[in-house]
């Protein structure tokens, strides 16, 4: 397996990190109401196309294997640019290719390439990783909810026209507040004989509430904001640990819905798997381009900081402790690489990637000092980032134990 660039790839880091350095204002993008800047975003998923990486040419994509996606997104992670990218490209767009009809596929696909059509995969409660075959077996289905467990249910909407009626409660929806179109993950066929079933929903005619924006107190959220109306869908956003990464409820009320594909449950279990693979292996190099910098920052400030008259960088005890993180940094980063490039599970590195990041972000306040503390400094985004993604997707020893078992690694031996 090679990992050597291309120019093209070297072409589109280095446009990648001029436009985030010029255009990316953090602070400024998560206190708006969709959580990101949509002049940003216009230029990331249009200009540069990246919404399309993953989006095949025949419906105006890329056509890009993941190791692509994967190289942008480290470089969105070094700057923890607020974006859909993610829950676009890496989650809904490969669902949209495996699973939809032709129709589907030429309805909503070039829209999602071109950057004007943004989209997120919704689970119930905390059950995306499981949902993609990352901390567990999906086989079952269980994770979507549906009868006494909660979450999304489906039912045939009956009629003439067919279709189908959503009804029920995703409240850890990533993007879910601003995405233009839901894939809605259902529950149908009653209780005894449950199938999981993804669904489209569209964005448009939702009511929509902002109770995640940050507050003039100093960046603290003041919870759920109320919605007014009869609307059949409902999508607040919600206070979140990592305001870069936004989280929504999302209420189904007798939601019209359509099909995503066909009825095939083990279709749609095996492109949540497949999906998974390759998102994890996106979010990996995420959270790697956000460990280098946290690290870059923290070498170039050491450099400066005098203390008894000498930089601390000089320091025996700091150039351990940043070698160790420079280390981790770097296996961190054939890691990810590796699961971009080669057929390696995605969930083993993603575990060691946001290991990683936490131990540099945390060691990066530390060896900041009493400005690392403070609300105006960056370094706290970055801690931020490493612990919500754990709870979001991980945490890592689940993404490392269910790996284990999967591989059959501790078959036969005792414990």
């Amino acid at each position: 397996m090679r990992t050597d660039f291309t120019q093209e790839q070297f072409d589109l880091r280095r446009a990648l990190r001029r436009l985030l350095v010029e255009r990316c204002d953090v602070r400024g993008a998560v206190a708006g109401p969709d959580g990101y800047d949509a002049g940003l975003w216009g230029l990331l998923g249009g200009q540069l196309g990246l919404a399309g990486l993953a989006v095949p040419e025949a419906y105006g994509g890329a056509g890009c294997p993941p190791g692509e996606l994967a190289l942008a997104c480290e470089e969105t992670g070094r700057a923890l640019a607020p974006s859909p990218l993610f829950a676009t490209a890496a989650l809904a767009a490969p669902l949209l290719v495996r699973l939809g009809t032709d129709t589907q596929k030429e309805t909503l696909l070039p829209r999602v390439a071109d950057g004007t059509l943004t989209a997120t995969l919704a689970t119930p409660g905390a059950a995306l990783p499981l949902a993609l075959g990352l901390t567990g077996d999906q086989r079952g289905g269980a994770w979507a909810g549906g009868g006494r467990a909660g979450g999304v249910q489906a039912r045939p909407r009956g009629g003439p026209d067919g279709g189908w009626l959503l009804y029920g409660e995703a409240d850890r929806v990533l993007d879910g507040h601003s995405a233009g179109l839901l894939l809605v993950a259902a529950r149908t066929g009653g209780y005894p004989r449950a199938r999981t079933l993804l669904f489209l929903v569209r964005g448009e005619g939702s009511a929509r509430g902002d109770g995640g924006r940050a507050s003039g107190d100093g960046g603290r959220a003041s919870g759920d904001a109320p919605v007014r109306g009869g609307a059949r869908t409902v999508r607040v956003r919600r206070p979140s640990l990592d305001e870069t990464r936004p989280l929504a409820r999302v209420q189904l009320r007798d939601q019209p819905a359509e099909l995503l594909g066909y009825d095939d449950p083990g279709a749609v279990l095996g492109a949540l798997a497949a999906t998974g693979r390759t998102a994890a292996a996106v979010l990996a190099a995420e959270a790697v381009g956000a460990a280098a910098y946290s690290l870059d920052r923290t070498v170039a400030y050491v450099r400066q900081r005098e203390q008894f008259g000498r930089p601390i960088g000089s320091f025996q005890a700091v150039q351990h402790r940043l070698a160790d993180l420079y280390v981790r940094v770097r296996a961190a980063r054939s890691a990810a690489y590796y699961a971009a490039w080669g057929p390696a599970a995605g969930g083993l590195a993603l575990a060691q990637c946001l290991d990683a990041l936490g131990a540099v972000a945390a060691d990066a306040i530390q060896l900041h000092g009493g400005t690392g503390f403070t609300w105006e400094h960056e370094a706290h985004l970055y801690f931020k980032r490493a612990t919500a993604d754990a709870l979001l997707f991980g945490p890592p020893h689940r993404l490392r134990t269910h790996a284990a078992r999967s591989d059959a690694l501790f078959e036969g031996v005792a414990v």
